[in-house]
């Protein structure tokens, strides 16, 4: 292993599921740890084996599966204080897991030592020094969390470093250094690694950050920088209190800006996809601002960003978004410029001909709407259908005539509503009839049902997400509302949206454009299949 290598040590599946609102079932642990050593990460934490079912029964299941990159830890404590490791069940559950790596934490700072298990100083160190040395007897990889070891070295260095002194003596394959309260500086976390380094070899040390500080990610890099040889931490940096160091930017650093290797050749490239699975099983919404992988991490909104990166993206970008997975996105709204607006259209296949005046009115059309509400950012549907309006591109499927909604509620029963519409398709008049647990699902029932004879494909498209937002508070329930709405067919995603005093004009506007994006993609798409078999 040479001076570059970097091991991550990955604890998603125990250190991040102690943070609100995550939790894995042992089956979505295990989809986890497959994926996590798909990806290439060196070391797996499972879990605490005999802290709970959930756990033990994750390591039975991950007995059957063949990790082709990673080592599969179990993590637990050190022996109980006064019972020989033989005989302490905290100890026998880490053999219990059948790991080929075990990790366990002890105290390093005297507080804890003296306040919270209320031993003496000798008993802890030979409750760490004895556990370690068991483990080792037994064949295990062992990696020692000296949990508070700044804290500690802070308050006692020389017991603090008697403590992983004790570890490595004893036979601790790796000393990670703990950053367990999150409030330790980078600057404090190089110089106590360097004098650490006296004493244990970098090669042989860890880093373990807690983000309290808003310093995780810059901790874990300034103690790599130190020498160090693992990082622990999780994805997306989920964990207790404000997290853990997020392994993400972690590993992107190590691998784009320090010359670092921690991941197999190409793994980086799935890096985003990596963020947004964990996500996924953990049911925590992905952070648009996440850096590298986060959907806001490459998206320009300013005219004069947008300009310079249609000339050169280095101008506003560290890097380019492909190689972590990711891809740049253009916004558009009342700061855009033109630049904005052609980027956008070629994104979505169409082309302003290079005309500059187009490119103004649209600029000027989405300004003035966004004035009244409206918000284009998130709503990439009803933003396309402006551009294509403006670009000729569009063919209105339908108008409508009118429409009525009734609510009815009796007694203590669920109220129900009944949407009438009549819409024009072409020469046709259709008027339709439906009814929805609301005025809104009622109306999209009555407008689907109207069309659908027109446009089959209608069929194939379902609402994913429907949200509404106060404009401006102060006129109460007489306030501007808008509307958006989330949008599937089998192949694509879209939002669009809708502004009214009215949340049932707002959400029509939406439902309206939620449709007509759909009818005018489906259109290109065959016109362009078309023009390509002509071609042929």
């Amino acid at each position: 292993m040479d001076d570059r290598t970097v091991l991550i040590y990955d604890t998603t599946l125990r250190d991040g599921t102690q943070g609100e609102q995550v939790n894995f079932t042992a089956e979505e642990k295990l989809r986890v740890a497959r994926r996590l050593d798909e990806f290439g990460i060196a070391y797996i934490e499972g879990g605490w084996p005999g802290s709970n079912p959930k756990d033990m029964r994750f390591f039975e299941l991950a007995r059957k599966v063949k990790f082709t990159t990673a080592r599969l830890s179990a993590f637990g404590s050190t022996r109980r204080a006064h019972t020989p490791c033989a005989e302490c069940p905290n100890v026998q559950a880490l053999l219990e897991a059948q790991t080929p790596v075990v990790t366990i934490f002890g105290k390093s700072w005297d507080l804890h030592v003296r306040e919270i298990l209320k031993i003496s100083m000798k008993e802890n160190l030979s409750m760490i020094g004895e556990t370690v040395a068991w483990l080792k007897a037994k064949k295990k990889e062992v990696i020692y969390d000296a949990e508070h070891f700044f804290d500690g070295y802070r308050a006692n260095p020389r017991y603090a470093l008697q403590t992983i002194e004790a570890a490595f003596a004893s036979g601790a394959d790796l000393v990670v250094l703990c950053d367990t309260n999150g409030g330790t500086l980078p600057s404090e976390i190089a110089r106590v690694v360097d004098e650490v380094a006296s004493r244990i070899p970098r090669e042989r040390l860890g880093i373990h950050a807690h983000n309290d500080g808003g310093l995780a990610v810059a901790n874990s890099l300034a103690a790599v920088e130190k020498g160090v040889r693992m990082v622990q931490g999780t994805v997306n940096g989920y964990g207790e209190r404000c997290g853990n160091a997020d392994l993400v930017p972690i590993m992107a650093n190590l691998e784009l800006k320090m010359a670092k290797r921690c991941l197999p050749e190409g793994a980086l490239k799935e890096l985003t996809r990596l963020s947004l699975f964990v996500g996924e099983i953990a049911n925590i919404t992905p952070l648009n601002s996440r850096p590298f992988v986060g959907r806001s991490a490459f998206a320009h909104k300013g005219g004069v960003h947008v300009h310079a990166v249609l000339k050169n993206p280095a101008a506003y970008e560290h890097l380019s978004p492909e190689v972590v997975g990711n891809k740049r996105r253009v916004l558009v709204s009342d700061l855009s410029g033109k630049s904005n607006i052609e980027y956008k259209a070629a994104e979505m296949g169409l082309s302003l001909g290079g005309d500059d005046a187009k490119s103004r009115r649209i600029v000027e059309e989405i300004k003035r709407m966004e004035n009244e509400g409206y918000s284009f950012e998130a709503a990439d549907g009803s933003l396309a259908l402006i551009i294509r309006k403006a670009t000729g591109e569009f063919e209105e499927p339908f108008y409508l005539e009118c429409f009525r909604v009734i609510n009815e509620k009796q007694g203590n029963e669920p109220s129900r509503s009944q949407a009438l519409i009549k819409v024009i398709v072409g020469k046709d008049a259709e008027i339709t009839a439906a009814e929805g647990n609301g005025p809104i699902n009622a109306l999209d029932n009555a407008l689907r049902k109207a069309l659908v004879k027109f446009y089959p494909e209608l069929a194939r498209m379902h609402l994913t997400d429907f949200k509404v937002s106060i404009l401006e508070g102060s006129e109460g329930t007489a306030a501007k509302v808008r509307v958006f709405i989330e949008s599937r067919d089998d192949k694509d995603i879209w939002s669009t949206i809708g502004v009214s005093e009215s949340v049932i004009e707002a959400s029509w506007h939406a439902l309206v454009d939620s449709i007509q994006y759909k009818l005018s993609k489906d259109r290109l798409n065959r016109n362009g299949k078309e023009a390509r078999k002509a071609v042929a």
